[in-house]
């Protein structure tokens, strides 16, 4: 089985290689093929700077139309899905500096004082971590992606949205003071909603006793 594992791998980095190579030559069918099999690991990165689908849906293509035009730069040596990942995320901030603006530009110099809110990305489920990044304004959904999901720096985060180091440590602090709002609030919901289950559950033991 292992063996097994490990040949359809290889079969899948072929197959894709393979792609890579008929899309250096504009074929049709090869970028259609690299599309459809990269479709969701590219959606998951535009969805999470975006509102919705649509937003994320434009993302992804220029995204895509851009990996296809600059794919004769690829180091086949390297892993294909970080060079696209980059790409994909790449669109995304062009998207945000394009059509947003920083509303929450409040610069933390000493931010390293302030008491950090606990990761509560930590125990979440992807998808819910989603859910309530989606709601964050674009300002602090945008840094915090960018430095708590995709790893990079403040100071790199500054360079590429063109704002300050303290800006941008601002912008996560209050990300993930929000996140706590929301889970918080979504915890008192399912508390409430799991306590109305009881009290019905034990309504109708009693209605089922009441009528023995």
């Amino acid at each position: 089985m292992k063996g097994e594992h490990v040949t359809a791998s290889s079969d899948t980095e072929h197959t894709i290689q393979k792609h890579i190579q008929g899309c250096i030559r504009n074929d049709r069918d090869s970028q259609k093929a690299l599309y459809k099999h990269f479709y969701s690991f590219a959606m998951g990165i535009c969805l999470r700077y975006t509102n919705d689908r649509l937003d994320a849906a434009g993302i992804l293509n220029d995204g895509f139309f851009k990996a296809f035009k600059n794919i004769s730069k690829y180091e086949t040596s390297k892993a294909f899905m970080p060079w696209l990942g980059r790409i994909i995320t790449n669109t995304a901030i062009d998207y945000y500096r394009a059509n947003l603006k920083f509303a929450d530009h409040v610069d933390i110099q000493d931010h390293e004082n302030i008491v950090q809110v606990s990761s509560v990305y930590d125990k979440l489920a992807y998808h819910d971590l989603l859910a309530l990044v989606q709601h964050l304004s674009p300002a602090y959904r945008t840094v915090f992606n960018l430095f708590a999901i995709d790893g990079y720096s403040h100071e790199e985060i500054a360079e590429m949205l063109e704002i300050s180091v303290g800006t941008s440590k601002s912008n996560l602090f209050k990300a993930r003071q929000k996140l706590q709002e929301m889970l918080k609030a979504t915890e008192a919901k399912t508390y409430q909603v799991r306590n109305s289950e009881v009290d019905r559950n034990l309504l109708e033991v009693r209605l089922n006793t009441n009528m023995q």
